[in-house]
């Protein structure tokens, strides 16, 4: 974040005061202002967005709201142990039952939302086999999972060449853009588009100043909803979340087959069929790792020929379907994996939420709820907290 002397507004602008400033107007900064909102209606809240609504890694993802994290539940358990684990899914779970009550509501056609599930598949035996031993540990702890072998998947899914799957029975899909369009029509807010902040600063009678190339904004409490851009805004965030490019790759319309969005290659890559039967694939990240990091949202040829060919593999309905849309986006991946909320350690008054490792869809609208909670001095979940670094 940077601003060109001749592109500066600044200088003639004055001190806006807010009660509160939240920057990023992606799903975790509306949804913080939603919960703001609903803590208290009187606070008067600024949201700046250097760009427009959902414009950053909201508006670019795959539109999955899956319960748990980005691994599959036994390496959760291995990572983390049993109750931890499950106390992350079931979060991920509360995170999707308040988005339908708070916000989805009687708009799910509206916002193209479905609860029909979600696969994950296995092209190879052994990976069908940890994917067993995850559902059946996922029964004992009474999470709705059920297995499919490869004539199922086919017959349900429409894909080939996979040796079977687990389907999370309770998983979700949403357009994103609709989402946070929603959230934001139920917010009391300022939204501050076009304005690019740069820096914060202490103020006078304890007010924090929020830099921005359209002058200052003034309140008592800043609140960064950045994610994978954490780090430009503020320093502490170098070393615990780390910006991480992802690409999709969207295909024309075929009629609708798919009956669920699924995953592959333990969660590395994956693909659903939305509503008007256009199919929507991203991933392949680790066909080039070292260099799907930083802040450019470009897309690279390996990784979207590798989209096009595993389309090819498995999903024939589509082989001769013509290419509409190429595009990527910038992930905040957090250095353990889990999303965190807190407070910059030496300026207590700038709090923030993020690190949702391509999960935002998933964890933003829980995990902001807690952000609140830390502000009124609740209790929020260990592993959530930011403290644990």
């Amino acid at each position: 974040m940077s601003t060109s002397f001749w592109l500066d507004r600044s200088r003639d602008s004055e001190t806006r005061a807010y009660d509160a400033i939240i920057v990023g107007a992606g799903i975790s900064g509306l949804s913080t202002a939603y919960w703001l909102n609903k803590e208290d209606p009187s606070l008067k809240i600024a949201i700046i967005e250097k760009s427009r609504l959902a414009f950053g890694a909201s508006g670019r993802n795959a539109g999955f709201i899956t319960c748990g994290s980005v691994e599959h539940f036994n390496r959760m358990i291995n990572k983390h142990g049993l109750e931890q684990a499950t106390e992350i899914w079931r979060f991920a779970q509360e995170n999707l039952r308040l988005l339908k009550e708070e916000i989805i509501q009687d708009r799910a056609a509206d916002l193209q939302f479905e609860q029909n599930g979600a696969y994950s598949l296995a092209a190879q035996e052994n990976e069908f086999n940890e994917l067993k031993n995850v559902a059946q540990t996922m029964a004992n702890l009474n999470i709705r999972t059920e297995i499919f072998n490869a004539e199922e998947v086919k017959k349900h899914a429409g894909a080939t060449n996979f040796v079977g799957g687990i389907k999370y029975l309770d998983d979700a899909s949403v357009n994103p853009v609709q989402l946070v369009k929603r959230i934001a029509s139920r917010v009391k807010a300022d939204l501050h588009e076009g304005v690019e902040a740069f820096g914060i600063a202490e103020g006078a009678d304890g007010m924090r100043i929020l830099k921005t190339d359209a002058g200052e904004f003034e309140a008592p409490m800043i609140l960064m909803n950045l994610n994978g851009y954490s780090a430009v805004l503020h320093p502490w965030f170098k070393d615990k979340v780390y910006p991480t490019r992802g690409q999709c790759l969207m295909m024309e319309a075929v009629p609708r087959f798919m009956d669920a969005p699924c995953y592959a290659n333990f969660y590395l890559d994956y693909f659903r069929q939305v509503p008007s039967g256009e199919l929507l694939i991203g991933g392949f990240r680790q066909v080039e790792k070292e260099s799907e990091v930083g802040y450019s949202d470009h897309i690279t040829e390996p990784i979207q020929n590798a989209l096009h060919e595993f389309v090819v593999t498995h999903l024939p309905q589509f082989k001769n379907a013509k290419v509409t849309h190429r595009w990527s986006g910038v992930m905040g991946f957090a250095r353990d994996g889990e999303p965190m909320v807190g407070s910059i350690p030496d300026d207590p008054q700038v709090f923030f939420a993020g690190g949702y490792t391509a999960h935002g869809i998933g964890l933003a609208f829980h995990t902001t709820k807690c952000l609140v909670d830390v502000i009124f001095g609740r209790d929020v979940p260990k592993w959530l907290s930011a403290r644990r670094f």
